[in-house]
């Protein structure tokens, strides 16, 4: 019941959107948006941590290729190949990073994974292949063609993005 000195504030607390109980204190539509915000900013970090843990590993590997491959050494010396290289290191720390981000995101019930799973794909094989083409270590070249399909994916995330409704049921 709204208090009769002020009717625009609420003296109980109240159910939102996403049916967290507020206090008398805050706004609904702005802590609706702060969450929605946090779950996106989860999914853009995840992203990122995505690529860079994909680039982290084919960097690596390039290590460990050079010593006779992965399973050179059995299943023990593959784990000492990875346990002794940082750069594997990170990318399997970017990784579980990456998991834990993207669940976090996921768990908002605005953000759809009709739209979260096209943003983390189509995004991070952006992002890999524009860094994959401009890192001295990888010295990956696409053809034209293979440039105008990453715009296509792109354009297609975009228009996943813009044409899914925003519905708190979700």
């Amino acid at each position: 019941m709204p208090d009769v000195r002020n009717p625009a504030k609420p003296t109980a607390a109240c159910v939102t959107r996403t049916g967290l109980l507020l206090n008398a204190t805050e706004s609904p539509v702005d802590t609706y948006g702060e969450m929605v915000m946090k779950h996106v900013s989860a999914l853009v970090a995840a992203l990122v941590l995505n690529a860079v843990a994909n680039l982290c590993m084919k960097m690596g590997m390039k290590s460990v290729e050079a010593g006779g491959g992965l399973l050179a050494g059995g299943a023990v010396g593959a784990i000492r190949s990875i346990l002794t290289s940082p750069v594997l290191l990170g990318g399997l720390i970017c990784f579980a990073a990456n998991a834990f981000l993207y669940m976090y995101a996921l768990q908002s019930r605005a953000l759809k994974i009709s739209l979260a799973y096209p943003l983390m794909v189509g995004g991070g094989y952006a992002i890999i292949a524009v860094v994959a083409a401009l890192s001295p270590n990888l010295r990956e070249r696409l053809s034209a063609g293979q440039w105008l399909g990453v715009a296509f994916i792109l354009v297609g995330v975009i228009l996943v993005a813009v044409l899914t409704p925003a519905d708190a049921a979700a």
